[in-house]
């Protein structure tokens, strides 16, 4: 049976929480008191902040979760009610890019890109937001890009994602606005993650000439995830009343020498 929540108590849901921006709050989310459930394909990476978290008094679990299965959003919903019991804040993280040419990209994989960036924050909705409307109480948060409102150069389907992903973000927070659901977008911009270190090094030089061609890297300097880990935290901690429905964060620019 699921565990009765305490209404102080706030089981939170981070998926892509194996690396960088997902795993990073996970580690914030539990320092600040949420039990917290971190889904993503690679568990065992999941378990090894799980034992940290539990390490340092806190409390989380790991399931595998692949957004882009259906049957593995809805067996990783149930391990986490049977966990926690009811979900109250959702952080859909999970989200991959690859380089390339829009006319050279095939169809298949500009597809397949488009279904983990954005019908995989779909499916995690279907399978979390519906309780939390029924109890008129929750947090949805989405991880988005700044390539969102900036689109960069041979990260098409990337950045055609994040736009849709806005999209239905913003569209739902229309829909449930007074149903005690709270709806909002972290926008990072440049950030240090695993993103991207599986690239071929040609493909990475030919992504950041295009981003310096278009004035899209006006300085050297990305975030950590903890910056927008903490971002995270302050909007979902927000207290009731207060909905902080948008922060976009980028990395403060060297002080110029003189």
């Amino acid at each position: 049976m699921p565990k009765p929540v305490h209404p102080d108590r706030r089981p939170a849901v981070v998926s892509g929480a194996s690396s960088g921006i997902g795993a990073t709050t996970a580690l914030t989310l539990a320092a600040a008191g949420y039990p917290v459930a971190l889904g993503a394909r690679r568990v065992d990476k999941c378990a090894e902040i799980v034992a940290q978290i539990r390490a340092q008094g806190g409390e989380a679990v790991a399931h595998a979760l692949d957004v882009t299965d259906q049957s593995s959003v809805d067996a990783f919903a149930k391990a986490v009610a049977a966990d926690f019991g009811d979900v109250e804040v959702l952080v859909s993280n999970a989200g991959h890019v690859s380089p390339g040419i829009i006319h050279e990209v095939g169809t298949e994989r500009f597809a397949e890109e488009i279904d983990l960036n954005l019908l995989g924050a779909h499916r995690l909705v279907r399978a979390f937001v519906p309780g939390m409307v029924e109890r008129q109480r929750g947090d949805v948060l989405f991880v988005s890009s700044d390539v969102a409102v900036r689109a960069r150069p041979f990260m098409s389907s990337y950045a055609a994602g994040k736009w849709g992903l806005e999209g239905m973000a913003h569209a739902m927070q229309m829909e449930l606005e007074g149903t005690g659901i709270r709806v909002s977008i972290v926008r990072p911009g440049p950030t240090w993650s695993e993103m991207g270190t599986d690239w071929e090094d040609e493909a990475a030089a030919d992504v950041l000439t295009g981003w310096i061609k278009f004035g899209q890297a006006r300085h050297s300097h990305f975030l950590k995830p903890a910056a927008l880990a903490d971002a995270i935290a302050t909007i979902v901690s927000a207290p009731r009343g207060v909905h902080l429905n948008l922060i976009e964060v980028n990395p403060e620019a060297p002080l110029e020498k003189r």
